[in-house]
């Protein structure tokens, strides 16, 4: 085990472990610390603790120091010239007619970089706006292209649940999604009602697959036979996953089809594994195929 704290530079950004030393430092502190990038003002977003050192990467470098009330006003007036660069890099874009769409600027700590984040359709050849920048900005200029995933977690928005995106707002990583999830949780599979502002699946598909999961693994699948408590014996109509409800098509007296509902206790069936039964039209099934063939170029975009 080794002491560690985690320690986040962005919203809702990844989180980095750094050795505390000798310092007392707890959640909501802010520090200096050295990166691949050079020295960092960062937020403490988890206390110190010990971990597995399998979870660490070595070398495991230490903080700084404290940041003082001078760093936090460096920090302060990199914020401002953020804005200014970035609208002084889209300037340059505009005058080298670039096909790329500028989405944030970024000061290092120390002012001995400066990044810009842009998405494009395909490869660009920046090579002249990186001259005419760096000729502007005196400093190291570098231009990084991004997948639509991380332009969402910069710019944030409000998703169809009218709350703050997630990968905004908690999310540090982009977990995996795919169209089985939305199946299992019996949403519609219409692209436009599972996909999230980015234009790809929506990463709260994860937030209750498991549960999902446990909850269809009790019940019977549509179709199925089943033999009710009270002895009769019918076909599954449909199944209602959060209440644990089945309706079962039965016949009664005078061969008579009803429709009535059990809790999925007072139903006796052979356990086996769910068919997928999903009714989806041509249009919809081309655009789901679109979707998942986007869901996978994006994760080795996104990486």
């Amino acid at each position: 085990m080794i002491k560690v704290i985690g320690v986040r530079f962005r919203r809702a950004g990844k989180v980095y472990y750094f050795d505390p030393a000798d310092l007392e430092i707890k959640a909501g502190d802010h520090v200096i610390v050295e990166t691949a990038r050079g020295i960092e003002f960062g937020e403490v977003v988890l206390g110190a603790r010990e971990v597995n050192e399998g979870k660490v990467i070595q070398p495991l470098k230490s903080v700084i120091r404290m940041a003082n009330k001078n760093d936090e006003e460096i920090e302060r007036r990199n914020k401002e010239k953020e804005k200014e660069a970035f609208q002084i890099c889209l300037q340059k874009i505009k005058k080298h007619e670039l096909q790329m769409k500028l989405i944030d600027a970024e000061y290092t700590f120390d002012n001995n970089k400066v990044l810009f984040y842009f998405t494009a359709d395909g490869r660009i050849d920046f090579r002249e706006l990186v001259k005419d920048l760096a000729s502007v900005f005196k400093t190291r200029i570098e231009l990084r292209q991004i997948g639509v995933r991380d332009e969402t977690k910069i710019m944030g928005g409000i998703g169809i649940c009218g709350r703050a995106l997630c990968c905004h707002s908690y999310l540090s990583e982009f977990i995996p999604v795919s169209i089985k999830m939305a199946k299992e949780q019996n949403l519609s599979l219409n692209p436009t009602k599972i996909s999230g502002v980015c234009g790809r699946l929506m990463c709260c598909l994860k937030n209750e697959e498991e549960t999902y999961e446990d909850l269809n693994s009790r019940l019977p699948g549509i179709g199925d036979y089943v033999t009710t408590d009270d002895g009769l014996k019918g076909e599954v109509h449909s199944v209602s996953v959060l209440r644990q409800l089945v309706k079962v098509v039965v016949t009664v007296d005078r061969d008579e089809k009803e429709i009535r509902e059990y809790k999925v206790e007072q139903l006796k069936f052979r356990p086996k594994r769910r068919k997928e039964r999903v009714n989806v039209n041509d249009a919809e099934l081309k655009a789901l195929e679109a979707l998942e063939k986007r869901e996978g170029k994006s994760k080795l975009n996104d990486n």
